[in-house]
């Protein structure tokens, strides 16, 4: 029994407290090592009870004062709703009473508010901008304020708007930063006229974001003539070209093609027309010089008695001397025969100008009709939605026909000239020829009565 306690006791020692029980050399120091074990445990429990206790008497503190301030809390709660409810009753009334002291005051302040985004709009697209000084932030903090303006707002507004009715009436000169075409800036004297364009250069300028910009693409060269004019003007009166919708009309003129541009646009159906266009126009100037030479040898022929073999009159003459002695149906025949041989040099190129004054319109059709295709082929891959798309087939469409037409009118009038003339030429052969004849006849016929007389 004793050996059992003994063993028991060894057991709880090793569990409580193994450090010890390995120092414990006797049976009687293991037993007081576990009873002074027990005693600190006794004494860690007592201080911890004692805390708990301690705390939750603090809890307990606690808990009154958060019922205490919930208390209050909830009181003052109430109190804030009734006045909630108090004045949701009195809002009602003191919005009217403002509504009606406010008057024409509101419908004024809302009247500057609208002026002042306009006028913003208008400012900071305006070249007098880049001149003045920065009017912006000014109209753009009254435009978006939620309160009655100030008299100093007000003069505000009204000095900006009275600043650019001032200078929409001058034409001023000044320095300052311009954006060339390739990107570059570079300081320039840059000439204002009015709020409607400004020059520097020769070249004209727009605003935007601030800063005055070349136009990438000028007008025609006619408009550009005479800001050159302009710029070196000193004093006087001197005309200049100015867009009075404020660069609208100018954007628009720039952005029309030019003759060389709508050319292009004809495609090489466009070219093979004006290449047969060139070609006639060459072949009738040609045949007209040719044939206003050949009349006035002809007039000069006219005066003179002797024949001369350098214009068709005359070798027509040449041929009667030579056949003086012949009768007349001889020499009627020999006059035709002559006249034959001059009407095909008179006549050189007429054909050739009808020709091309026929084929010039047919190939602007074809032009036309290849022109649909690429449209109706744009339509097939890409819809309808962006008319850029169609803007090439339609443009080689309509530019082709007016390429033929262009070519065939004017070839068509010098086709009828030409023809004209040395049909004209051939009638004064004819004529020439039947007096000829006739006088052959009278004279052979003189000769005849005299014989027989």
């Amino acid at each position: 029994m004793r050996r059992a306690l003994a063993t028991s006791l060894v057991t709880i020692a090793a569990l409580t407290t193994p450090a010890a029980a390995q120092e414990a050399t006797s049976l009687g120091a293991l037993l007081e090592q576990v009873r002074q074990g027990a005693r600190e445990d006794r004494e860690k429990d007592a201080v911890r009870e004692a805390e708990f206790r301690t705390a939750r008497g603090r809890q307990a503190e606690l808990l009154g004062r958060a019922r205490t301030a919930l208390a209050a809390a909830e009181a003052r709660s109430a109190v804030l709703e009734e006045e909630f409810e108090a004045n949701e009753k009195v809002l009602p009334e003191l919005a009217e009473t403002l509504r009606e002291r406010l008057g024409t005051l509101g419908e004024l302040f809302g009247v500057v508010r609208q002026v002042a985004g306009d006028t913003l709009a208008f400012v900071q697209s305006s070249i007098v901008s880049a001149q003045v000084d920065d009017r912006t932030p000014a109209l753009q903090q009254l435009a978006e304020s939620k309160e009655l303006p100030s008299v100093e707002d007000l003069e505000g507004l009204w000095f900006a708007l009275q600043q650019e009715m001032t200078e929409s009436g001058r034409v001023t000169r000044f320095t300052t930063t311009v954006v060339q075409a390739s990107g570059e800036a570079a300081e320039r004297e840059v000439v204002r006229i009015g709020p409607f364009n400004a020059v520097s250069n020769g070249r004209y300028l727009y605003y935007e974001d601030g800063q005055l910009r070349e136009l990438a693409r000028q007008p025609p060269r006619r408009h550009l003539r005479t800001v050159g004019r302009f710029e070196a003007a000193t004093e006087g009166l001197v005309g200049v070209s100015i867009d009075p919708s404020r660069g609208r009309i100018l954007s628009m003129l720039i952005q029309s093609p030019s003759l060389i541009e709508r050319i292009r646009q004809g495609g090489v159906v466009g070219y093979v027309i004006i290449a047969l266009g060139l070609v006639g126009l060459a072949v009738a100037i040609q045949r007209l010089v040719h044939l206003s030479a050949v009349t006035r040898k002809m007039k000069g022929q006219a005066t003179r008695t002797s024949p001369s073999t350098d214009n068709p009159l005359g070798r027509v003459l040449g041929v009667y001397e030579q056949n003086r002695d012949t009768d007349v149906e001889t020499l009627e025949l020999k006059l035709d025969e002559a006249i034959l041989g001059e009407t095909p040099a008179l006549e050189r190129g007429n054909a050739l100008i009808k020709v091309l004054s026929i084929a010039s319109p047919l190939l602007g059709l074809l032009g036309t009709v290849t022109g649909m295709i690429a449209t109706f082929q744009a339509i097939t891959l890409f819809g309808t939605g962006d008319p850029k798309l169609m803007a090439g087939g339609i443009s080689q469409a309509l530019v082709t026909t007016v390429l033929g037409l262009t070519v065939a009118i004017p070839l068509l009038l010098l086709h009828a000239v030409v023809s004209g003339t040395s049909k004209a030429i051939v009638q004064v052969l004819e004529e020439q020829s039947v007096g000829i004849v006739a006088r052959h006849s009278e004279q052979t016929k003189g000769d005849h009565g005299a014989l027989a007389g």
